[in-house]
């Protein structure tokens, strides 16, 4: 039992990081109707930044993951401006599924050339050491990421459901034509977006940068599972996104531990497997919504 509640323990650890990048996929989605499969990347870039700025200038780790959110926010708004803009409007997705898979390749290797190709480390923001409690251990890092989650979460969440912007880039993707006939700068509404997602992106790959070390390939089996989280979750449901992240991170600690053949070279496979199986049971996750037309 002690066995089993230390890896519960350790999966809502992970979970938690899978939560914070699902929650960028699902703030783009519900604010521009699309996917960007460059997210980890650009959260990789951005925690690169956070990297040079505390080892390399010698800042404090927290003032860099500020510049770096900050960057991840400029820089999401800025590819929606430049790079995305010109598809997103397609009826079609295929454009800008193409689109931000160029952008992954492009971000990889810029991200190469400007800092280093080299595994690097970022000083974890949360203190080491556990809380014992009786035979198992809960990690600060857990607690801290379990409760930047929370707040995170619950932002997101006041800025769809109680702020006026909030409100005008959900309409913008619901309704594009009556948001415009209100006076609604759909442009600027998806590039608020994006932006928000590149800095929620920053944050969520500083989290995980002290458990993966920083190099260019340090998100991509996140990225897997944060995808797996939206998908469990429903992309339209910030909820969605926090549960799902969970479940994820709990469901994968669960079959390293407990499933011989898959151990941590196979662990990918619980991602796709939870993919596949809520795509056909559940398409539209625990707490999405399914999409309506007015005959």
């Amino acid at each position: 039992m002690t066995l089993l509640i230390q890896r519960l323990l350790d999966g809502l650890s992970g979970g938690a990081v899978y939560a914070a990048l699902a929650l960028a996929i699902v703030l783009v989605f519900r604010s521009t109707g699309t996917l960007n499969l460059a997210q980890g990347e650009m959260a990789m870039f951005t925690c690169f930044l956070a990297w040079k700025l505390s080892t390399g200038l010698g800042w404090p780790v927290v003032p860099a993951i500020v510049v770096a959110m900050a960057a991840g926010f400029a820089g999401g708004a800025l590819i929606e401006r430049v790079v995305v803009r010109p598809v997103e409007d397609r009826p079609d997705h295929l454009p800008i599924i193409i689109v931000t898979l160029g952008l992954m390749l492009a971000i990889n290797a810029l991200a190469g050339g400007l800092f280093t190709v080299d595994i690097v480390r970022l000083p974890d923001v949360f203190p080491a050491g556990a809380l014992q409690l009786g035979g198992v251990h809960l990690a600060y890092s857990t607690i801290g990421l379990l409760a930047v989650l929370l707040v995170v979460s619950a932002l997101i969440w006041a800025l769809f459901q109680r702020t006026r912007i909030g409100l005008h880039m959900r309409a913008s993707v619901d309704s594009p034509e009556s948001a415009r006939l209100v006076g609604i700068r759909r442009s600027h509404m998806l590039m608020l977006g994006w932006g928000i997602a590149g800095a929620l992106g920053a944050l969520a790959a500083v989290l995980v940068a002290p458990q993966t070390f920083v190099h260019t390939g340090m998100l991509q089996g996140v990225l897997l599972y944060a995808f797996a989280a939206a998908t469990l979750g429903g992309f339209t449901s910030v909820l969605g996104a926090v549960v799902g992240g969970l479940i994820v991170g709990v469901l994968q600690s669960l079959a390293v531990g407990y499933i011989d053949f898959i151990g941590n070279d196979l662990s990918l496979l619980v991602a796709l497997a939870i993919i596949i199986a809520v795509l056909m049971v559940k398409p539209n996750g625990l707490f999405g919504r399914a999409d309506s037309s007015r005959l």
